[in-house]
This record gives C-alpha cells, sequence and structure tokens, in this order.
C-alpha cells in the first residue's frame, strides 16, 4: 500500500509527506488509505459510543450497502450500488435484526433512496427511476423519469431529498477535483417536480455534497461537502452548509470560510478568484479536512434522549489523502435551540484500528432513523448495516 500511495504521488508531483504547509507552489500531500479488515463479532464489541447507548447489526453479508430509506411500517429498503439492487429488509418478530431480505428492484449504479407518497424514488449515476410500493413491500415495474444527468466523472454517487417545498432536491457531484465544469449542472443540487418535469438549480459550487437534509425546527436545508483533495493534511475542511436558493458555495475557486484556492489557476468568468470568493457562501461549520462526510440525516425518533432532538448525525467514510486518517465513525451534530449548528462530537468511533501501518473494519456511508427510533448505519466495505438504540444501560 505505501510502495503504491508514493507511486501515485510521484505521478501526480506530490511530495508524500504530512503537512499543511506548502513546499514551492504546492502543498506537501500524503497519500494513505488504511487496509481494509473484515467484519467480526468481536470487532463490532470494539466499536465505543456515549453511555447509555449499544450498537448491534440489523443485517449483514449486504456487498457494497450504501442508501437507505425507512417506511412507515418499519421496512428498510437499501441500495447496493455495485450490485445494481435495491433490497427490502424487515424485522418480522422485532429482534432488531433483519429476517426477511428480497431484491425488489435492478438499476445498474443504483444510488440515493427516496420513499415519498406510496413511490420509492431511485436515482443512479445518470437516471432517475420511481416505483409504486406495493402492498407487500415490493415494487411496481420502475418507470424512468429522467435519462440525462450529467456525467459523473469523479463523484457519480447521486441523492435524494424531498423538501417542505414539495420539490424533489437531487444532488450532482463534480466530475473532478479541480476542474472548471462544463455541464452547469455539475456540483450543484438541483430541485425538479417529483413527475421530473421543471428542473433548475437549486445551489451552485458545491463539489460533492452527497447528504443533505431539512432541520426539523426551522425547515432550513443544510448539506455536508467533501473539500478538494491535495491541499495538504488539513486543507480544506469538510464543510456543513445552510442551502439556499440561488447561492454560490465556491467550489473550484474558494476553499472553507471563502479562502481563493492556491492550487486552482483558473479564475472565475468575469472576476478573479479574490474577487469572487467573498461573494459566496460560507461555511455554517467545518470538521477535519478529508474525512468524507456521506450520509446525514437529522433525528426525528423519540427512542434517544430529548437532547438529541432534532440534531444530526453525519456518516464519515474515511479518508485516504491524509498522513493521520480521518473520519471513520458517526458524528453527532448539536443545534441550539434556534435550529443553528453550534458544533460537532463523537457518536460511534472504533472503525478506525489502532494499527501499524493504520487499517479499518469499515467506511460507513448512509444513516436512517429506523421506525423505532434507533439510528441505521450503512457500511459499505463489509456490507453491514448497524444498528443504534438507547438503553439507558
Amino acid at each position: 500500500m505505501r510502495l503504491a500511495s508514493m507511486a501515485l504521488c510521484a505521478l501526480l508531483g506530490w511530495n508524500h509527506a504530512a503537512s499543511a504547509q506548502p513546499m514551492g507552489s504546492k502543498p506537501v500531500v500524503a497519500v494513505l488509505q488504511p487496509s481494509p479488515v473484515p467484519f467480526s463479532e468481536s470487532l463490532l464489541r470494539s466499536l465505543k459510543l456515549p453511555a447509555g447507548f449499544e450498537i448491534s447489526v440489523f443485517a449483514q453479508g449486504l456487498g457494497n450497502v450504501r442508501w437507505m430509506q425507512v417506511a412507515a411500517n418499519g421496512d428498510v429498503y437499501a441500495s447496493l450500488r455495485a450490485q445494481g439492487e435495491v433490497l427490502l429488509l424487515r424485522d418480522t418478530d422485532g429482534d432488531g435484526v433483519a429476517d426477511i431480505r428480497k431484491t425488489v428492484a435492478r438499476i445498474a449504479r443504483v444510488h440515493g433512496l427516496l420513499l415519498h407518497a406510496g413511490k420509492l424514488y431511485m436515482v443512479s449515476d445518470r437516471a432517475l427511476d420511481v416505483a409504486d410500493v406495493q402492498s407487500d413491500g415490493t415494487l411496481s415495474t420502475p418507470r424512468r423519469l429522467l435519462n440525462d444527468l450529467p456525467e459523473g466523472g469523479n463523484h457519480p454517487r447521486r441523492t435524494l431529498g424531498m423538501g417542505p417545498d414539495g420539490w424533489l432536491y437531487l444532488s450532482v457531484g463534480s466530475t473532478c477535483n479541480n476542474c472548471f465544469e462544463a455541464n452547469p449542472e455539475n456540483a450543484t443540487l438541483l430541485r425538479l417536480r417529483p413527475d421530473g418535469s421543471q428542473r433548475e438549480i437549486f445551489a451552485r459550487g458545491l463539489r460533492n455534497t452527497m447528504g443533505f437534509a431539512w432541520q426539523p425546527k426551522t425547515g432550513q436545508l443544510y448539506g455536508f461537502d467533501h473539500g478538494s483533495d491535495m491541499r495538504g493534511d488539513d486543507q480544506p475542511p469538510e464543510e456543513l452548509n445552510t442551502i439556499v436558493q440561488g447561492k454560490h458555495y465556491g467550489w473550484p475557486w474558494c476553499l472553507g470560510a471563502r479562502v481563493p484556492d492556491p492550487v486552482q489557476t483558473q479564475d472565475p468568468p468575469g472576476a478573479s478568484k479574490q474577487a469572487f470568493c467573498p461573494t459566496t457562501e460560507a461555511p455554517a461549520t467545518t470538521t477535519t479536512a478529508h474525512s468524507a462526510p456521506i450520509g446525514f440525516v437529522f433525528y426525528t425518533g423519540s427512542q434517544f434522549p430529548k437532547a438529541y432532538q432534532s440534531d444530526g448525525f453525519v456518516a464519515m467514510r474515511g479518508s485516504w489523502n491524509r498522513s493521520k486518517p480521518s473520519g471513520y465513525r458517526v458524528l453527532r451534530v448539536r443545534f441550539d435551540a434556534d435550529g443553528k449548528p453550534v458544533g460537532m462530537e463523537d457518536f460511534v468511533t472504533g472503525w478506525l484500528l489502532d494499527t501499524q501501518p493504520p487499517s479499518q473494519f469499515g467506511r460507513v456511508a448512509g444513516l436512517a432513523v429506523a421506525q423505532d427510533g434507533s439510528l441505521l448505519i450503512a457500511e459499505d466495505q463489509n456490507g453491514v448495516i448497524y444498528r443504534v438504540r438507547y438503553t439507558g444501560r
């Protein structure tokens, strides 16, 4: 792994070392991806949570499980992107473990899911499909609403949300790390009617905002965006943005709090980086660089203590571009009484193992609040869906 990392750095023209400081005109960059380790019951027991919380396995052996949606009857729909499948998972005896597993749709590269008004929306890199949910939980034959979403490039994993305004929101990442996009819909959040019509760009300059959701108290839309790679260990931070219609969030010209990107050689159309960046939206808050935020949900259940109501959870899939790995955990995002973000703290940790060289047994992805108020965490490397519940013990 180290030799491969050094070769990649040499190819890219970067130094294989750890620092946020520039060396000459280029930042000093590390390429280090912790080695994967298979899931085991003993590793499950090593995961750390706040007092009173317990973690177990809802389902395993799923393959590349990414996104989840929970139906009113407790059924869980999960996308398996690499397999091109959508699964129905059902816990029939209430023991917290899925005992029915059934493939209900086959769509190549399916990723984002959304349950709304008796339908399941399913998005892949280029297409948006919808199917009716039948009385037994299975799906009708999917109907294609869109087949012309932008090319995926480096970020082909699309996600979906239904806004309080009744519009469908669809995240489209950038094709690259540091380029000027030819297609104006790349690096955006799109908005469209549930039938696929009236598609428009809602917000721009979002490099890859897969996790987005509306704060329950205020109805404000928030999303976690991935910062650019190859900027050193600590730049740029991962961003939680307040996403507002018509606003630009900086990429590919600005980093973090509207700082011009020193590595970006191009200026935005009609302006310099120095003039443009102050006109963009600054993050609401930030966290450690290269952590790779994926799923983001607000807690709307009643099982967790009252202090967790309307707080957020974000799954940090984990870094490959940092000398000391970051991520490989789920964070709690605290919101104050006015519905504003005020900080982040560890919620589930331990997937990153204290070994030399570094190793890990989990790259977390999607999150969902189950019908009983527990938190479901999809882990796409070993194909596990974890279940976190509060017991008070």
